[in-house]
């Protein structure tokens, strides 16, 4: 016969979604920062280029 799981209580699930948003917050305050800095010039980032594939091909 089926048993029904036991409820998750609130704080659990709270404490998790609160991780959650924790983590989602800091990578968009990374993503931000670079957007900024690349922006304003005080960074050199650029995307990797696929070079080792294109040479390959040919």
């Amino acid at each position: 016969m089926a048993v029904p799981k036991k409820k998750t209580s609130k704080a659990k699930k709270r404490a998790r979604k609160a991780v959650w948003k924790r983590k989602a917050s800091f990578e968009a305050e990374k993503a931000l920062s670079l957007g900024k800095a690349v922006l304003s010039g005080r960074s050199s980032f650029i995307y990797p280029q696929q070079e080792d594939e294109e040479q390959e091909e040919s």
